[in-house]
């Protein structure tokens, strides 16, 4: 009696193992809806420019992507398919050439959610200053990211950030998604200082140089009001710098390859793919958000 007890008790683990693999393999078989490729045609403007293989690929990646994250609607948010969809094609930009062709892929793998408010939202902040007094404020947010598996965004700025013209002698533009997802990948070094897992010491070593030289310019341009492609909040941490930059390297991949060519390399060799082969060069867009873009530091 007691051996088959046990044997019930390993078939259940067993299975309990077994049973979400065997449903994402079956999710993964299914292809997305036409109206799903609407959504990602519609919202995500370097598809176009991808070849057969890169949509396929992140076909695959977003249909893991809508399996396995939980998205929740807040402040009365219904969430409807054009969101699910375009939140988890837009993140998987940033996993398409580090993913390769496996099945299942490495898809943020510590993410559980995804929190979406109809618009910029309020979180409580706690400042304190020299003398230690301490002051309690309310900011506004366009997204933020947590370390315990939950990324928060806005979805009228996601909106947004999917009607960016490119237009001549551009600045920096803003994606909510890649930037609050590009936290979620430095995250995966074991801390969010704005080097991400690289690999191998000497890449880390190549990435500190070029990384720390560019944030330092960004920091003077910042002090001086110099504007580039590469947006001045970037300045206000490496953790910081390293989500601007990736906005810039796949929204204006161009601009920053002619402006920024070392900096280009190390995001090249990082997210093994080249943006520049899917977007025409980079163009003049007016702010989208303001004159003050605030994201939500990493918590």
């Amino acid at each position: 009696m007691e051996g088959i007890v046990v044997g019930l008790i390993g078939a259940g683990l067993l299975a309990a193992w077994l049973l979400p693999k065997w449903r994402l393999r079956r999710a993964l078989a299914r292809p997305l809806s036409r109206e799903q490729l609407a959504i990602i045609e519609r919202n995500v403007v370097q598809y176009a420019g991808m070849d057969g293989g890169e949509r396929q690929r992140l076909q695959r990646l977003v249909q893991q992507f809508l399996h396995e994250k939980n998205f929740v609607g807040c402040a009365g948010l219904e969430i409807t398919e054009e969101m699910r969809v375009t939140i988890a094609a837009q993140a998987c930009l940033l996993v398409l050439g580090r993913a390769g062709d496996a099945m299942p892929a490495n898809v943020y793998p510590s993410l559980h959610a995804v929190l979406v408010y109809p618009g910029a939202f309020l979180v409580p902040r706690r400042e304190i200053d020299a003398a230690g007094v301490v002051t309690e404020q309310r900011q506004d947010l366009l997204g933020e990211s947590w370390g315990d598996g939950r990324v928060i965004l806005s979805w009228d700025h996601v909106r947004r950030g999917t009607q960016d013209d490119w237009r001549e002698d551009a600045q920096a533009h803003h994606n909510v998604v890649l930037h609050e997802f590009a936290h979620q990948l430095d995250s995966e070094s074991g801390s969010t200082n704005g080097a991400p897992y690289l690999g191998s010491t000497e890449r880390y070593r190549s990435w500190s140089e070029v990384l720390s030289r560019n944030f330092a310019n960004l920091r003077r341009d910042a002090m001086w009001g110099q504007h580039g492609v590469l947006d001045h909040y970037g300045a206000s941490s490496p953790a910081e710098f390293f989500a601007v930059a990736t906005e810039s390297f796949y929204e204006q991949p161009h601009a920053m390859a002619a402006r920024h060519p070392d900096l280009y390399g190390e995001f090249l060799k990082y997210f093994r793919v080249d943006p520049r082969a899917w977007l025409p060069e980079p163009v003049v867009v007016e702010e989208a958000f303001g004159e003050h873009v605030v994201y939500g530091q990493w918590r």
